[in-house]
């Protein structure tokens, strides 16, 4: 069966890169996530709550949890095996590896020279990015960066996390939310696709107080008063976040679209992050965009945050529902704030 060529209905805004830059496409996605399902049912037991209050205002079902013994690291590593199976991409080819995660192993080595010892990318560079659950998307753009201006070949890239580390389980408005689980992609050059074409990024450091978690860092080390007084715990003002996450996924998605000069109709599918149900149909209706263009895994898995499009960009592909050729949107906002799109031809 012959290849589809690409499609040419769109403008590509890197075209005019200087340097004799190369495109770059999605060789190779994976993704995984932990044995442990923790559903609704299972949290009426532990919090003051109920399936129906949760899926009526989430769309979340089910959230998968990881081990105690079982660390983001692991999580990443899974999830980049699978991507580099997918790719046909052995360890040795990979030359950066980065790792998008807000739930590190630890605070230092990165995450992603940890994984870099577990699948034995020995010849690769490696670091970690912080952007909450826009992670993936910004670490998405770095790395084609690193093949467009042809530094490297072959860039690894994860968004993963261990969000059950960081949450107040006896919190209800929180730990209802978040997930853990990891997502990989390789990215290389494809001579015959015009790959990632357009990735808006943007951040608001203003709002920084909305989502966040205070404690471990420099401003608050880790203490016996810090521990008891919660702050190694997320915090999140529900309300704030939910109108900013609108208002900056929209803003980032039509921004996205003008670029490449089309218009949502021309979009297969559409891989909003995995927050909130009412979030990701509030951004399709101002988008314009028809429901069985969106793409969502949110009932199965909660928000994930630096791992949930990536996760969802796998199952997508697996399910058939991106083929070669078609353009996926990307749209994503996190803690920062911090917000983004991408158009990728497939």
């Amino acid at each position: 069966m012959s290849t589809p060529a690409p499609s040419k209905k769109f403008k590509n805004p890197r075209a005019n890169f200087n340097f004799q830059g190369r495109t770059c496409s999605i060789s190779g996605v994976g993704s995984y996530v932990p044995e442990r399902i923790i559903t609704n049912a299972d949290l009426e037991k532990m919090v003051d709550t109920s399936d129906e209050w949760i899926f009526s205002r989430t769309g979340i079902r089910s959230r998968r949890v990881a081990a105690s013994d079982q660390y983001t690291s692991d999580l990443a590593t899974n999830a980049a095996l699978k991507a580099m199976k997918m790719a046909g991409v052995k360890a040795e080819q990979i030359d950066l590896i980065i790792v998008a995660t807000i739930t590190p192993d630890m605070p230092f080595p990165s995450t992603a020279c940890l994984v870099q010892q577990k699948i034995g990318a020995y010849r690769a560079a490696a670091f970690d990015i912080e952007a909450a659950c826009s992670g993936f998307i910004f670490a998405l753009e770095i790395g084609q960066q690193f093949i467009m201006s042809r530094t490297y070949n072959t860039v690894l890239v994860i968004g993963a996390e261990k969000l059950s580390s960081i949450v107040n389980w006896t919190d209800r408005n929180t730990c209802v939310l978040f997930g853990d689980g990891a997502g990989a992609a390789i990215l290389q050059n494809r001579p015959d696709s015009h790959g990632l074409l357009t990735a808006c990024m943007g951040s608001d450091g203003q709002k920084a107080d909305l989502l966040s978690m205070p404690g471990g860092g420099s401003r608050c080390p880790a203490s016996a008063e810090s521990v008891s007084a919660g702050l190694h715990f997320l915090r999140m003002d529900g309300k704030e976040t939910f109108k900013n996450a609108v208002q900056a996924m929209n803003t980032a998605a039509q921004e996205s679209l003008r670029r490449c000069e089309i218009d949502i109709t021309q979009i297969k599918c559409i891989i909003p992050h995995q927050a909130n149900r009412r979030i990701i149909d509030a951004v399709a209706e101002r988008l314009g965009a028809k429901q069985e263009q969106l793409f969502v895994n949110l009932d199965k898995y909660g928000n994930t945050s630096a791992a949930s499009v990536a996760i969802a960009l796998d199952e997508a592909v697996a399910t058939k529902r991106i083929q070669r050729g078609d353009l996926i949107l990307l749209v994503v906002f996190g803690a920062g704030l911090t917000w983004g799109a991408a158009v990728i031809e497939w």
